[in-house]
């Protein structure tokens, strides 16, 4: 397909691309034909489509199915105080468009899944992977594998980033590296454990540039190595990475030929609907306020980290982590009646198993966690 010539206006705006002898105009006339598609416009997806749109890649196509979030500002930088509360497709788009007019911004309203990736790759010359979890994470792999796109790959949490390149011809991808995800719950999300803000800007740049080094076909791309990233030691380590010959997706007799169910796959159990009222075993929110004003016998645990603790907590909770949990159980000696919370009930969910195996019969989950009484009992609370 041909690309329209660089226009004065393009010609002054990409000038310095133009003068270095590994872009030039041929160069950039590439970045103007390519279509990248980036799965996400959150931590990660903010500077690589800003950077991919400065440098003039000519479509660039975002997927997104979720609202601006105040808690997204210190890191998704590609939104702003005025966006909180509006699409993040809506705000991408119109940042990208006022950053480069010339970049043809394509918005694709939807949760990505098996049904609709690889129609929707087709599309696309490559598919940089701006997700955070691991059903999606499997889902973008296979689905560049199996249609024939390189997958720019990055990660983050904490202090911690990664980033490669996966599924080119005869390259890595990433199930030969991860065959098989960690268990539910053992990598902590971004609003569990938390994430530096600039950490995404650091790790998406990356994703960036090995993303514009693929289209010009410039210098040595990140596949068969894995870039890891220490932002505490300031510390670039990198790992070999081999194309696994037995791969599933990859190899040489491949046994995933098609996309598969990624929840499943990750040993992750479909949430039910909310009932009305709770499930055998939890208690709402509700139940728990007329608890405390009725001035019921009960213990209420929070078993969120010190730190959460000190942001907001509900009134006589008495904290003891998760991680302590197991050898701190003597301090809930006598305690019958056990109301045990955390953020938003997973980790308490944990936690009330883990005592009900110890003999604490009473212990019950508080359905939504703390973030559900915020929004239901006392939103004077700071939301985190």
């Amino acid at each position: 397909m041909s690309v329209v010539p660089l226009t004065n206006d393009e010609v002054a705006r990409y000038s310095r691309h133009l003068i270095m002898p590994q872009v030039g105009m041929d160069g950039q006339l590439k970045l103007k034909g390519a279509k990248v598609l980036c799965v996400g416009a959150g931590g990660l997806g903010s500077p690589v489509a800003l950077y991919l749109a400065a440098a003039g890649v000519g479509t660039l196509g975002i997927v997104d199915f979720d609202e601006v979030d105040f808690s997204n500002l210190h890191r998704q930088i590609i939104h702003g105080t005025p966006d909180v509360g509006r699409p993040k497709l809506e705000s991408a788009r119109s940042r990208l468009q006022a950053l480069n007019p010339e970049v043809n911004v394509v918005p694709h309203e939807m949760a990505l899944s098996s049904e609709n990736a690889l129609q929707l790759f087709a599309d696309y010359d490559m598919v940089v992977d701006g997700t955070d979890n691991f059903p999606t994470r499997y889902l973008v792999n296979d689905a560049c594998v199996l249609s024939g796109k390189p997958n720019v790959y990055g990660s983050i949490s904490q202090f911690e980033g990664q980033a490669s390149v996966f599924g080119v011809p005869d390259g890595p991808c990433y199930r030969c590296m991860f065959p098989e995800p960690p268990p539910p719950g053992l990598v902590p999300s971004c609003a569990e454990g938390g994430v530096l803000g600039i950490l995404p800007g650091v790790v998406g740049t990356l994703q960036a540039t090995e993303a514009i080094k693929l289209i010009l076909g410039a210098g040595e791309p990140l596949v068969g190595r894995f870039l890891l990233f220490d932002a505490l030691k300031m510390r670039f380590r990198e790992l070999k990475v081999r194309r696994d010959s037995d791969c599933p997706v990859c190899g040489d007799a491949p046994t995933v030929t098609e996309l598969i169910d990624y929840q499943q796959f990750c040993g992750i159990v479909p949430t039910p609907p909310p009932a009305p009222e709770a499930a055998d075993g939890e208690v709402t929110v509700a139940e728990l306020k007329e608890r405390i004003d009725r001035g019921d016998d009960f213990l209420l645990l929070d078993v969120r980290e010190n730190r959460e603790f000190e942001i907001c907590r509900i009134p006589g909770s008495r904290l003891i982590p998760l991680g302590e949990l197991p050898t701190r159980l003597g301090e809930l000696e006598g305690a019958e009646d056990l109301v045990v919370h955390c953020k938003s009930g997973v980790r308490s969910g944990k936690a009330v198993a883990l005592l009900r195996e110890a003999g604490y019969a009473g212990a019950r989950n508080l359905e939504g966690g703390i973030l559900a009484w915020i929004d239901q009992i006392d939103p004077r609370l700071p939301k985190y």
